[in-house]
């Protein structure tokens, strides 16, 4: 099953070897400016993937400098350095506290606000850089790699974790036929259309770009988000001290743990906890977002005494906190299907647990779990399909085992920082317009091939 994963990440290695090698013979560095609005100690997952990926670059022989803003989301830290320094690693942040961080409102005006400071840097450290990444966070952020390239001929490369304005749209938020949603797909069709390379999550987003604007599909690179392996490591629950905390040892453990968002379904998930409320089956909830506090009442109208809720975790616990369960869950709700990427997923699989994922029928998700053998899929509103696997797993705990297995090894041949990394750096090499460049398309199309998944 896996004897393509080898030769692939053989061909990765070798390119690797091969751009690093070119690049350690430049005069100089290659300079790469990331701008984004979240960014540790901010816990939100976007931020933490971000700081991977900056500080992996330098073993490419490229420079990395952040620009983001002041936490949010960071648990009781509200500030951090204006500066920070590292060898080949500089962070600066905006000096704008964040406000409203429960509200739309607040969010897109301390999104705006980020983005106008986010340009006076521009304005002044542009010329410094050879290459600018924007992020969608806040959406609107991609907005500003087009002025940059076109009143400062900095090329950019648009880092899409979401797609906007589909998300709103999705979410109700707005009509699908308001002048917002028209106008800002217009906006977007000419950011993406000046930008070196559109990079995405999965090819489910890709192929919505695509049927949106065709012309673009040559500029569309498929790069999934990863996980640490030395960081994340199957712990047996009685060697994992967060199990012991929470007494989750005993029990057979189905954990739900990051943003519990308008574009998860966790309706199906409180459900299937309702089928097996008098099994010795335990759920927990880690994390928050908009659905949080629902969930948490209808698990208590409903006396659901087998689930748990939990706020996020530090970092530091996030090894034993992902482990301390027999069964991870992931789940998009219907219509958010090429939407939003769920990067639990890859932290799952890095824990050496079975996955249930909650997705549309064909979803990527769907076919990489089917297709690896680590887990099962079901369409949203299957709960009570979802707990006869729940039962059956706890009884079968060999099964569950080497589900687990496969979804590590899956892993560590796929969605490493040190396989991901080279796929960014030669983009970064190519846009830089360097022609030792090892080209992007060659390692990039190897991940978004179907059979990848076989």
């Amino acid at each position: 099953m896996f004897g393509q994963y080898r030769s692939q990440s053989d061909s990765l290695d070798k390119a690797a070897e091969q751009l690093r090698s070119q690049l350690s013979s430049l005069p100089q560095l290659l300079k790469l400016c990331i701008i984004t609005q979240f960014y540790p100690p901010d816990y939100a997952a976007t931020g933490q993937l971000v700081e991977d990926l900056a500080k992996n670059l330098g073993q490419f022989n490229i420079a990395v400098e952040v620009f983001t803003g002041q936490p949010g989301y960071a648990f009781d830290q509200t500030s951090a350095p204006t500066v920070e320094k590292t060898e080949r690693l500089v962070v600066k942040r905006s000096p704008i506290a964040r406000f409203w961080l429960n509200r739309i409102r607040g969010k897109a005006t301390g999104g705006l606000l980020f983005c106008c400071h986010a340009v006076f840097y521009l304005l002044r450290h542009a010329h410094r850089h050879s290459v600018l990444l924007v992020t969608t966070a806040p959406p609107f952020l991609p907005l500003l790699g087009y002025l940059a390239q076109r009143c400062l001929g900095l090329p950019y490369v648009c880092l899409l974790y979401d797609l906007y304005p589909d998300i709103a749209i999705a979410s109700q938020v707005i009509p699908a036929h308001h002048w917002l949603a028209r106008y800002w797909r217009r906006i977007n069709h000419k950011v993406w259309q000046r930008a070196q390379t559109i990079i995405v999550m999965s090819p489910a987003m890709k192929q919505r770009i695509v049927d949106y604007h065709p012309d673009l599909a040559t500029k569309v690179s498929v790069i999934h988000n990863w996980a640490d392996p030395e960081r994340i490591v199957p712990i047996p629950k009685n060697r994992n001290w967060f199990a012991w905390k929470h007494d989750l040892v005993e029990p057979f453990t189905v954990l739900y743990s990051g943003n519990m968002g308008r574009c998860h379904d966790l309706e199906t998930v409180i459900s299937a906890a309702a089928y097996l409320r008098n099994k010795p089956i335990c759920f927990v909830f880690i994390g928050g977002g908009a659905q949080r506090q629902q969930c948490l009442e209808q698990a208590q109208v409903l006396g659901l005494t087998n689930c748990l809720f939990l706020p996020y975790q530090a970092r530091e616990a996030l090894p034993y906190s992902l482990t301390a369960c027999d069964l991870s869950l992931i789940s998009i709700r219907s219509g958010f299907e090429g939407l939003v990427a769920p990067s639990k997923l890859y932290s799952s699989l890095a824990a050496g647990r079975p996955v249930a994922v909650i997705s549309e029928k064909n979803s990527y998700l769907g076919q990489l779990v089917k297709k690896t053998g680590c887990g099962a899929v079901f369409e949203p509103g299957s709960a009570k399909a979802l707990a006869k696997f729940i039962h059956y797993l706890s009884l079968d705990v060999s099964a569950a085992e080497q589900m687990g297995k496969r979804g590590r090894s899956c892993f560590e041949k796929r969605f490493t920082p040190a396989i991901v990394t080279k796929l960014y750096a030669s983009i970064f090499l190519k846009v830089a317009s360097l022609k030792e460049a090892v080209p992007s398309s060659l390692v990039c199309n190897r991940l978004e091939r179907g059979k990848n998944l076989k």
